[in-house]
């Protein structure tokens, strides 16, 4: 990407609310929409490009026609359209998709929105066994598997090959905590000890509640726009420096549960950009749970693999002054969750470069990485990776 036509994340929103029993999904996205296109600068009638996924999210089972609904909805006029569901990592696909469209013509302003109300339909997130139609890990929720079930897998073996421990898992937690604490819209904003989280009730062996992310309502959006168009906003924009993706999967069984996808499109994303984990001042990791964390951080290569647990001791996720700051806003353990947490993990990366975090955890970034995992990394999923860069870069 060092080499190509550069392309930029124009707008970013946040929508503030955690609980909305009186909005619809639509609404939601409607809301995000128009504050990512308030914050670029643009209007709808500028959108030529549109990337969602998961709408309508209560047919489970039934075929999607997200992008056509969410269009009709929004009023959208679109010359192109993506609707890739990679689950949690889905919106960093997108931007690298709207990036690819941008640079063959297709489009020159690309809207991407993302909203859900688990928390309002009470929805199992981890914990529930959904119609075996819905889901991709039919096979091994005939069984009763569970979200919840499968990462507590991975740590378990993680645990057993390189000796991490509960307590190390819990710096994760401890770190998210203390940033939601400068959070007004984090759903829990109390600081807690590695005590409080290890102290916290089991819910799947070895993982404690306070190792699971939150289950909210809410949503964002982003908004990726050409060079061209960048010149004429009075907007400081973040450039997409790199993407890569990757699937894994069982394998035929020989799957590893502490190594995910991130090994392959860490890699791709960061010879996209011509750099390396050296070079990052900031990451926005998905963390479903603790050990989710842990493992895309070996992965990515901040750490050698089996190293991941005596790596985040310390303080070293915490902002301002850890050496790798992460998930400044609270994360999915604390802030937001609204299903397919990779939104807010882009828009954070993108606060973060412009100067626009929260004041007490901002750090001095000049690039960022923003890391999506969607599905289960016991079983099946999708990895992406975004290298962002600030406009100091």
């Amino acid at each position: 990407m060092a080499t190509a036509e550069p392309v930029y994340i124009a707008g970013a929103y946040e929508h503030p609310t955690r609980n909305a029993p009186d909005k619809s999904t639509e609404q939601l996205h409607a809301e995000v929409a128009r504050g990512a296109l308030d914050d670029a600068g643009l209007s709808k009638h500028d959108v030529d490009g549109y990337l969602t996924a998961g709408v309508p999210e209560h047919e489970e089972g039934l075929p999607s026609l997200t992008p056509l609904i969410m269009a009709d909805y929004l009023g959208l006029d679109v010359a192109f359209a993506d609707s890739t569901d990679f689950g949690g990592s889905a919106y960093m696909s997108h931007v690298g998709h709207a990036v690819s469209a941008i640079r063959d013509g297709k489009c020159d302003v690309a809207l991407i929105t993302l909203a859900g109300r688990p928390r309002s339909a009470q929805q199992a997130t981890g914990t529930g066994v959904r119609a075996l139609t819905a889901v991709q890990d039919s096979y091994e929720r005939l069984y009763g598997a569970t979200t919840l079930a499968h990462y507590a897998m991975a740590a378990r073996r993680h645990m057993a090959e390189f000796g991490t421990t509960s307590e190390q898992l819990a710096e994760v937690r401890v770190a998210a905590a203390h940033h939601a604490q400068y959070n007004e819209h984090a759903r829990f904003q109390d600081p807690v000890t590695v005590e409080d989280v290890v102290g916290s009730r089991v819910v799947a062996d070895p993982l404690h509640l306070m190792d699971c992310c939150v289950i909210t309502d809410g949503g964002g959006a982003l908004v990726v726009v050409s060079d061209a168009v960048r010149e004429e906003l009075d907007r400081e924009c973040v450039e997409v420096l790199g993407h890569g993706e990757a699937i894994q999967h069982h394998d035929a069984g020989r799957i590893d549960l502490t190594r995910t996808g991130a090994v392959d499109s860490g890699r791709r994303a960061f010879a996209k950009a011509g750099l390396g984990p050296d070079d990052v001042d900031y990451v926005s990791i998905y963390d479903s749970f603790t050990i989710t964390v842990v493992e895309t951080l070996e992965d990515l290569g901040f750490c050698a693999k089996g190293e991941g647990g005596a790596f985040v001791e310390g303080g070293t996720l915490q902002a301002p002054d850890g050496d790798l700051p992460f998930n400044t806003d609270g994360g999915g353990l604390c802030s937001n969750h609204p299903n397919r947490g990779g939104m807010t993990k882009i828009i954070e990366c993108v606060r973060q470069l412009r100067g626009e975090a929260n004041p007490e955890v901002q750090v001095d970034a000049d690039v960022g990485i923003a890391h999506g995992t969607g599905g289960s990394i016991a079983t099946r999923h999708g990895s992406v990776t975004l290298v962002l860069g600030g406009a100091d870069r």
